[in-house]
């Protein structure tokens, strides 16, 4: 499993996200007594994670003491909800803490806290018994102005947080994302800017750290001379003056950077716009040079092309995944060659894998994290095998992750909880065995077990097996005929749902109200290996066969007497709006109702602007159908359609507004009356993802109402009554 930090996926180009959305997490005051679990210490070689934040999605880390719970959480007994509901607004309350961050000595934490719906950034001295959290940046203090962030930190050292400002600015009538990174010394509360003189869009990528040198290399394009330069150089930057040096020119043919576990960059990767060829160069060592090694097209947009995750000091090995049997695999990989190197060092039969975690030296393979039907970890580093283990005995298989830890690795911040729990941070010490409860991830929902979920492969009308997760309502006893909403996510291509409470719990706060939820992983979704996605981007995929594997989950899952096909809906955002908007044109008789939000609805018009706005070739992401108009719901407005709710963000720097803006005029021209066959809800703070509570509760709150009208959760011939509300979002 994997704390809810991951964020649905976005209709996205390139790349899987194109917006990182990072969770909040919540911690609750610490409860008396600890759990005693002993661990049996060796010589083992540790890791520190430097890439656990890449394969979970942004960052699996938490956090310790009770000092932050104080701040902001409200304190209480245990929930009981056997008499009533829980307000669908909960749901998109945010998360009151996330991504806690131990320093190398484990003296102290950086951690994101949400107070009053506001992000603050603070740390704490653990050594001080109920000291109170430092802040020292408001995270959404730029809110009027758009997409302003603060999107991660990390120590480096033991007195200064590194801290990566993100946001979106109109320049020059060009919408674009401009990062930086500034270091917060904790010791004077000076904040330095770090190589922001004639940085370009991006100078916030850091490579690497080293913690007694205080220093970092990141990769940063330029602006010299009014010149814009897109191709990255490499410079080392002292955190605590602010001073750097370029250890890396840009190379024309490179747009990222590669570095090994001693800090030397060893590779080179870029790609050519038109063409869509990925070049790979490659060096043995710091005084050789750089040699293409690969230069090919991924035409399939299936993720062909190799890149080396783990520099080996096996001279020029490494470690990489390539998908190259299928499935993605990890293996060991001849960087000169690019020739794959002996059997595969870790791969699954059905599913792939997400990708690789290093060694505190960052030259060896200390663990592979991928999803079945929840994320998981296989351990190859033998300590950190056995702690999980005896971890997994006190909190159930599958329900722990290990998060950030000091250098020595005597202290661990671990996340636990079940599919549908929100979960629970805690600090293992492995010296003393002892395990100390922090607190909870979720405000008001603490470590209540939600709606149960569960994975269930059904088959789609051409044969094809598909797998879909399913969340059940928990006050309805009586799993017969029931209402269902479902839910396809995002992406499309190289996303999946899984078992998980969550970042944006949609399908809870759907099953709270009483309506069973499927989340169909339909053909073209990510990590069922490269057929799977491929069978998604053929020409008749796009609004089409996808489309059916949708329809196809309502009348397999009421053969099994599970659901009743007449009371059913269809709810997504991203490319599930643009699926739910498509299935409510395109098979009204099947959807009673439909809630689409951000998603697009001419094709012909969003293919224009990715061309526009992204590539020739990155615009083909999208871009697969043999019939872009006819799979277009806002062409095709006549004649009878369900009954729709439209929510679209003003903001949105993906999906254009005019995407909503014109369904909603095609509907009105072919004589849909607004507020009858229609609504349409236009958030003028709203984004792509969602950042702020309020206009993620809007979202949930639009969702229930138009459910409630056009298809309610309990009807007179039900054998149940839908319970009152008795956990409210003002609880916290």
């Amino acid at each position: 499993m994997t704390p809810p930090e991951r964020s649905g996926g976005v209709f996205s180009a390139l790349f899987v996200e194109i917006y990182v959305v990072i969770a909040v997490w919540h911690l609750a005051p610490a409860v008396p007594g600890t759990i005693a679990v002993g661990i049996e210490t060796g010589e083992y070689s540790m890791t520190k994670f430097k890439k656990l934040a890449l394969l979970l999605s942004v960052a699996t880390a938490f956090t310790s003491n009770a000092a932050f719970a104080n701040a902001g959480q409200a304190s209480g007994s245990e929930i009981l909800v056997s008499n009533g509901r829980v307000e669908t607004a909960v749901f998109g309350k945010r998360p009151f803490m996330r991504s806690p961050r131990l320093s190398p000595d484990g003296s102290k934490l950086a951690v994101m806290m949400s107070r009053d719906g506001t992000d603050n950034l603070g740390w704490l001295d653990l050594n001080i018994p109920g000291g109170k959290p430092n802040f020292f940046v408001q995270a959404e203090e730029f809110r009027e102005a758009g997409d302003r962030m603060v999107s991660s930190w990390r120590w480096v050292g033991n007195k200064t947080i590194v801290v990566t400002l993100a946001s979106r600015e109109n320049i020059n009538g060009q919408r674009g994302d401009l990062q930086r990174l500034a270091a917060y010394n904790i010791e004077t509360g000076k904040m330095t800017p770090i190589a922001w003189e004639n940085a370009g869009a991006d100078a916030s990528d850091i490579l690497y750290v080293d913690d007694e040198k205080e220093t970092i290399l990141i990769q940063r394009d330029t602006i010299k001379d009014r010149d814009y330069k897109g191709n990255p150089e490499v410079i080392e930057v002292n955190v605590i003056t602010g001073k750097y040096k370029i250890v890396q020119r840009p190379n024309v043919e490179v747009t990222g950077w590669f570095v090994d576990g001693k800090g030397v960059v060893r590779a080179g990767a870029g790609s050519d716009r038109g063409s869509g060829k990925q070049r790979l160069m490659y060096r043995s060592d710091a005084n050789g040079a750089f040699n293409t090694v690969q230069n090919v097209a991924d035409t399939s947009f299936t993720g062909t092309q190799i890149y080396p995750s783990i520099f080996l000091d096996e001279p020029d090995m490494a470690y990489a995944t390539s998908n190259k049997d299928g499935f993605r695999k990890v293996y060991k990989i001849n960087m000169k060659t690019m020739e794959v190197v002996g059997e595969p060092v870790f791969g699954l039969k059905s599913y792939d894998v997400g990708g690789v975690i290093a060694n505190d030296d960052d030259n060896q393979l200390a663990g592979v994290a991928y999803t079945t039907t929840r994320d998981k970890t296989r351990w190859f580093d033998g300590r950190r095998a056995e702690i999980q283990r005896l971890l997994e005995e006190q909190f159930g298989k599958g329900n722990v992750v290990l998060g950030s830890t000091n250098d020595a690795v005597t202290k661990i911040v671990v996340f636990a909880g079940k599919a549908h729990q929100p979960g629970s941070y805690y600090l293992f010490d492995t010296e003393s065995g002892k395990l100390n409860l922090l607190g909870h991830y979720h405000p008001v929902l603490k470590d209540m077990e939600m709606n149960p979920m569960d994975s269930i492969r059904y088959k789609a009308s051409d044969g094809m097996e598909i797998e879909a997760v399913v969340t059940y309502p928990r006050h309805r006893a009586n799993r017969k005929n029931l209402p269902v909403v479902v839910m396809p996510h995002g992406g499309p291509f190289g996303i999946r749902d899984q078992e998980e409470f969550g970042f944006f719990p949609w399908h809870q706060a759907m099953a709270e109200l009483g309506y069973v939820v499927i989340q169909p992983n339909y053909r073209g979704s990510g990590g069922y290996g490269r057929e799977f996605v491929k069978e998604g981007r053929k020409p008749n995929g796009y609004g089409k066969r996808m489309q059916d594997d949708l329809n196809d989950v309502v009348s397999w899952f009421s053969q099994t007497g599970l659901i009743d096909k007449s009371r059913a809906c269809i709810m997504g955002w991203s490319y599930g709006g643009y699926a739910t908007a498509r299935g409510a044109q395109r098979d009204p008789d099947l959807w009673r109702c439909a809630i689409a939000g951000a998603g697009v609805y001419d094709m012909s018009m969003m293919n224009r602007w990715d061309e526009a706005n992204l590539s020739s070739f990155s615009a083909k992401f999208q871009d697969t159908s043999d019939d872009p108009e006819g799979i277009s719901s806002a062409r095709n407005t006549d004649g009878k359609w369900s009954p729709i709710l439209i929510v679209a963000g003003l903001r949105d720097a993906r999906i254009p507004i005019e995407q909503s803006r014109t369904l909603v005029g095609r509907l009105k021209g072919s004589g849909k009356k607004e507020g009858v066959d229609f609504r349409y809800v236009e958030q003028k703070k709203g984004t792509h993802n969602l950042p702020y509570e309020d206009v993620h509760i809007e979202w949930l709150v639009e969702a229930e109402n138009w459910l409630r009208r056009f298809n309610p959760a309990y009807i007179a011939s039900d054998p149940d009554k839908e319970l009152p509300v008795s956990i409210k979002a003002s609880a916290n």
